[in-house]
């Protein structure tokens, strides 16, 4: 029976077809893997997501945790589903050997992590954060550190978290307010107030380790004084058992329109409900550099980025799966021409609205995936570079595109959702359907790990002109590839299309920096990353097609039909908005508040 969770077959064909991840395997780093392994994690992945994530994703939905002023109680089948993630070593899939990961490619990780993310994100939420916080201890943490903390979080028995945003803070990292007193022993006693922190309590697991945002008095101001912090719920004795309770305390829990299976809380540092040592203050680690705090962060919040847009991605996808089974089996009216008539009535998916929400759903999810996809390869790239030059290729591409893949899947993909209550009609907007909770699942996507908003200043306010534009510059190398690879194709006229769309784009980038006030360029810079992302999900569409060429089959006459669609459909949006943007235009920044 064909999964309603993700396509295997759109799969493999990305993975082996397009991205070559086979070749992966001849890079030192992926030495022992093979496709064999490949396919197992993918198969064990579909496996476990199915059996234990799957079921229980409406029933974590309508019985969210509860606090009871002492615990936080979680249905035991989310326990159940994490402890069969870990048996099977997937917490460190895609991690160093040397810590005890398996160290598989992350084109592979992100693909079986997929599985995951469509079947129940809520609970798949609690692994992707400790992978991220346990890659981010790796690469900045000491010896130690990993040897105490990572080690658990390998096996299932310690979970991770990351504690940025404040209440009066929200996204301004700069205005926290989190303080770390430094102890005479090399430690740190911290005090404040952390919100929005999911994962930040509960019994899951022996432990929860806290990747905490905090200043050092003295320290410099603004973003340039955050500093790191490693505080566990529990501290550990000197052989690594669980000692005493931290000075981390729960102050409430906030209860979301999605992902209602994850706790999200409200936690207190240093407020006096535990003592550790018998004073005050949570006892943290400096991860790293005093005054780095940030810039190790975004090491967690990258990945956590990529990881959101492959969750907004799954959501999209298994809706879209769903919506087709639907469509295909209700049976609903007849023909134009045989209204009237005594004829059977049709399957939906013969009336042509319902082939185009369809389509609409398969052009922004497959885009969607392969998108993330591709970012995940140049990961695998950065981490098994055979030149400094194909590294630094490799990271200003992903540079490039990280704002595009946490923000696009984000806006498009819950829109596929959308599309998939409609092709159900009244029936999708109940809760004896999936599609309705994939939509307020989706809807979150948007806000994590940051807005539109904040994804736009950093794509047009950073990302663009780093380096004197050396980022785009390197996209639109790639692209080029793909354009000119594409002119021989019997849709050879999407290359010319695709082609006219991003040198507009680059002229009206060299008019938004040309105006000579940063306020009015990112005025409109939300229209900006709009208009990017399309064009980027019009190269990778493209790109398929080239991948594509001369195979025969109606999955490979899908994609191509796909690829029709976004060029015909959506990469003409583009143009009006690139329209406005080279216009300067100062509506929205020229509006006041006593106008509204």
């Amino acid at each position: 029976m064909r999964s309603t969770l993700l396509s295997r077959r759109d799969l493999d064909f990305l993975l082996y077809e397009w991205l070559g991840a086979e070749e992966l395997t001849k890079r030192d780093r992926y030495l022992d893997h093979s496709r064999e392994t490949f396919d197992g994690v993918l198969d064990l992945s579909a496996q476990i997501a199915t059996k234990y994530f799957a079921t229980h994703n409406k029933l974590a939905d309508a019985n969210e945790p509860t606090f009871d002023g002492e615990r936080v109680h979680i249905i035991g089948e989310v326990k159940e589903a994490l402890d069969a993630f870990a048996r099977a070593e997937l917490v460190g899939m895609t991690m160093d050997a040397a810590v005890g990961g398996a160290q598989l490619p992350a084109v592979v990780g992100n693909a079986a992590f997929g599985y995951f993310h469509a079947a129940n994100v809520s609970t798949a939420a609690y692994p992707l954060l400790t992978t991220a916080n346990a890659n981010l201890i790796c690469k900045f943490g000491t010896p130690e550190q990993i040897e105490r903390f990572v080690d658990p979080m390998l096996t299932g028995r310690f979970h991770g978290t990351m504690a940025l945003s404040e209440p009066q803070a929200g996204s301004s990292l700069a205005d926290i307010v989190t303080r770390a007193e430094p102890q005479n022993d090399g430690t740190y006693r911290l005090f404040g107030h952390k919100m929005w922190i999911s994962a930040g309590e509960h019994d899951l697991g022996e432990n929860i380790v806290h990747l905490v945002l905090a200043k050092i008095p003295g320290g410099p101001a603004g973003t340039k004084g955050i500093s790191l912090f490693l505080v566990p719920k529990y501290l550990l004795d000197a052989d690594g058992t669980i000692g005493e309770r931290n000075d981390v305390s729960l102050a409430g829990l906030n209860h979301k329109m999605g992902f209602r299976g994850t706790v999200n809380t409200v936690l207190n540092f240093g407020e006096g409900a535990h003592t550790p040592g018998g004073s005050a203050g949570a006892i943290g680690y400096l991860i790293g550099e005093a005054h780095r705090g940030l810039f190790y962060m975004f090491h967690m919040m990258n990945e956590a980025r990529i990881g959101v847009g492959l969750g907004a991605t799954a959501l999209g996808y298994t809706g879209y799966l769903k919506s087709l089974d639907y469509a295909r089996s209700r049976p609903q009216g007849r023909p134009i021409s045989e209204k009237g008539s005594a004829t059977a009535q049709l399957p939906i998916i013969e009336h042509a609205d319902v082939r185009r929400m369809l389509l609409a759903q398969k052009a922004y999810v497959e885009g969607a995936l392969a998108l993330n996809l591709y970012c995940a390869r140049l990961v695998d790239v950065i981490a098994s570079p055979e030149s400094d030059t194909e590294r630094d290729n490799a990271q200003r591409l992903l540079d490039m595109l990280t704002p595009i893949a946490k923000s696009w899947p984000s806006q498009w993909c819950l829109e596929a959702n959308n599309l998939a209550i409609q092709i159900y009609g009244g029936a999708g907007y109940t809760r004896e359907y999936d599609v309705e909770q994939h939509y307020r699942d989706n809807r979150l996507n948007p806000i994590h790990e940051g807005t539109h908003g904040i994804q736009s200043l950093d794509l047009l306010g950073r990302k663009v002109p780093q380096d004197g534009g050396a980022n785009l510059a390197a996209l639109g190398a790639e692209i080029g590839r793909t354009v000119t690879a594409a002119r021989s194709l019997a849709d050879a006229a999407l290359a010319e299309q695709l082609d006219t769309t991003w040198q507009r784009l680059v002229a009206v980038t060299s008019t938004l920096w040309g105006a000579g006030d940063p306020e009015l360029t990112l005025a409109n810079s939300a229209v900006y990353l709009e208009a990017f992302g399309h064009t980027v999900l019009a190269w990778i569409w493209l790109d398929q097609l080239v991948a594509a060429d001369g195979k025969e089959g109606d999955f490979y006459d899908g994609k191509r039909q796909a690829a029709r669609y976004f060029f015909s459909f959506e990469l003409p949006k583009v143009a009006p908005q690139l329209d406005l943007l080279e216009r300067l235009d100062r509506t929205t920044l020229d509006m006041r508040d006593a106008w509204f």
